[in-house]
């Protein structure tokens, strides 16, 4: 069969339908005339959405940090505030170390080289290596110029006076949010709101161009504390010395001023530096002066000598028999470390009988004692806006029996927290009534009081625990040389299970000068262990102390005479428990 070449092939001298020709150039003209028309209208008219697509790949909103608030005390000093720091971050797949760099990386950040090579395998587009790095740091960093690794700034809290003053502020978390304290009561105020700029970035994550501001960022707002900062040292430095002197487990003690409400001073032991949080345990972040409770012991007494001042049940001098030294009330007998005799109503608080106490508070009924407590605050929280803030516990009246009426009024079977306490005592070193207490300056009047007891009560209760810090009393070693004193011990057995535990919790609760009282401070101490367990022994040289010395800070004029105080051959009476 001869070949034919493709050539001369018979189809290609077949010639298409002029139809099809037609319609196969038609089609070709109509797209094209789509394309050109969908780039006009894409370039001209609605050049909106290439902008768009393009503008996502290249352009970024990122966030401009607003400076936290600072917080200072009473006088403006800074006792909190925020410093520049860089974190450094990483495109993972851009990041290609090499083994000695990984390990020069990672001895650099203080880091396991395996968490360092962790981070940077991931498979995110973003990943932190470390935050809140010293700029020195990072800029070293940098000058090593390892491929993938950028850097960004941030703010880290800095708190100038350490353990000192941890448990009032608390501390702000890595993103410099509010966890514990004041930083987190205030967190709202202090956070401030971020602005944001609007950037060219590469595929790299580099800045190319700054485009523009789109708002600006607003500062947080200053706090400033009711706190004086030289009287929180005076408090945390004699409390840490009772702490190791009497090997307790944990105290706390508040300073208010008599006359505003304004808390000074808040000290808690064991603390922590906020500034260094790596080895942080449970109780060290307690604020036990707000968070914990626990049964004040003699502490109350005044309380109840107060309402039978009140309800004209006794007087200052209304003599009460104490012999023999024990009260039986149905199964349960009330006693006395050693018999008294006829004691007055002031003497009753100045010995601190149980005994004479709780025939005091058997006169009232058990409705007017709840009334007395819930007007003090116990029961009830104080409103501070602190976290975690509890109530303490005060059961209603109605399921009172007679002897738990009567072990109430010297401060057991029922729960207070330091700061109520010390609150509650406004009521002596005022004219009867309490006002609000504030964690900030108050810059105006502080608000009216509300009365508890009238004026006459309260100057009789305050002559009465003026006599328990003299010679006689429970507490000589609470005298502050140059000023006159008063207060009241408190020694309690804790509640372990259930059952009271051969542990103790030393308190004392007291004002100066006793003229026109200026401070009240309040002293816990728990669980101490070194052979001294006595309200008198153990809290009451703290609360001497720590007045002196802060009546001193404050330039209150002395109302006593400046000599030396005769406690050697005074010993304190010893509290009832």
């Amino acid at each position: 069969m001869k070949a034919i070449k493709f050539s001369r092939n018979p189809l290609l001298s077949e010639r298409l339908p002029l139809w099809r020709r037609r319609l196969v150039l038609g089609v070709l003209l109509a797209g094209f005339t789509v394309l050109v028309g969908r780039s006009l209208y894409l370039q001209g008219i609605n050049n909106e959405f290439l902008g768009d697509k393009g503008r996502a790949r290249f352009e970024r909103v990122i966030d401009i940090s607003a400076t936290r608030g600072r917080i200072t005390d009473r006088h403006g000093d800074v006792v909190a505030v925020s410093t520049p720091v860089r974190s450094i971050w990483a495109i993972p797949e851009d990041t290609k170390l090499t083994p000695s760099q990984s390990r020069d990386l990672a001895q650099m950040l203080d880091m396991d080289v395996r968490e360092l090579n962790r981070k940077l395998a991931s498979e995110r587009d973003f990943a932190y290596v470390k935050r809140q790095l010293p700029p020195e740091l990072a800029d070293r960093i940098t000058a090593l110029q390892l491929p993938g690794l950028r850097q960004k700034n941030e703010y880290r809290r800095y708190y100038p006076s350490g353990e000192v003053m941890a448990h009032i502020l608390g501390f702000t978390g890595v993103d410099d949010a509010g966890q514990e304290g004041i930083e987190l009561a205030f967190n709202t105020q202090l956070t401030g709101k971020p602005g944001s700029r609007r950037i060219i970035k590469d595929r790299r994550g580099n800045v190319v161009e700054d485009v523009e501001s789109i708002s600006q960022p607003v500062e947080g707002k200053d706090i400033v504390l009711s706190m004086d900062s030289k009287i929180q040292f005076i408090a945390y430095t004699y409390l840490r010395k009772a702490i190791e002197e009497h090997r307790a487990k944990a105290g706390g003690i508040v300073v208010l001023d008599a006359r505003s409400g304004e808390v000074l001073a808040l000290v808690n032991m064991p603390t922590y530096n906020p500034n260094n949080r790596v080895k942080l345990v449970g109780a060290q972040l307690r604020n036990r002066a707000l968070t914990d409770t626990f049964e004040p012991g003699s502490t109350m007494k005044p309380f109840a000598a107060a309402l039978a001042l009140e309800k004209g049940k006794a007087r200052f001098n209304t003599p009460i028999q104490t012999a023999p030294g024990k009260l039986t009330i149905g199964t349960a007998t009330i006693s006395d470390a050693h018999p008294h005799g006829v004691l007055t109503v002031a003497q009753v608080i100045q010995k601190s009988s149980n005994v004479g106490i709780s025939k005091l508070a058997l006169s009232m009924t058990p409705a007017e004692m709840w009334e007395m407590f819930d007007a003090l605050g116990f029961g009830t929280t104080l409103k501070l806006g602190f976290p975690g803030e509890v109530s303490g516990r005060l059961r209603p009246a109605k399921t009172w029996k007679p002897i738990e009426q009567a072990t109430m009024a010297y401060g057991h079977g029922i729960s207070v927290t330091l700061m109520q306490l010390a609150r509650a005592y406004q009521a002596f070193a005022r004219d009867g009534d309490l006002t609000p207490l504030s964690l900030t300056r108050l810059d105006m009047p502080p608000a009216i009081g509300k009365q508890v007891f009238s004026t006459q009560t309260a100057r009789e209760v305050r002559a009465m625990l003026e006599l328990a810090v003299l010679p006689g009393g429970t507490a000589p070693k609470a005298q502050v040389p140059g000023y006159r004193a008063a207060g009241k011990t408190g020694t309690a057995h804790k509640l372990e299970g259930g059952a009271y535990a051969n542990k103790y919790v030393a308190s004392f609760v007291g004002f100066a000068p006793v003229s026109d009282p200026r401070l009240i401070i309040a002293i816990m101490v728990d669980e101490p262990s070194n052979g001294k367990h006595y309200g008198g022994d153990v809290a009451a040289p703290v609360f001497s102390q720590v007045m002196g010395e802060s009546l001193r800070t404050l330039g209150v004029e002395s109302d006593a005479p400046q000599k030396p105080l005769q406690v050697a051959n005074a010993a304190p009476v010893k509290e009832e428990m």
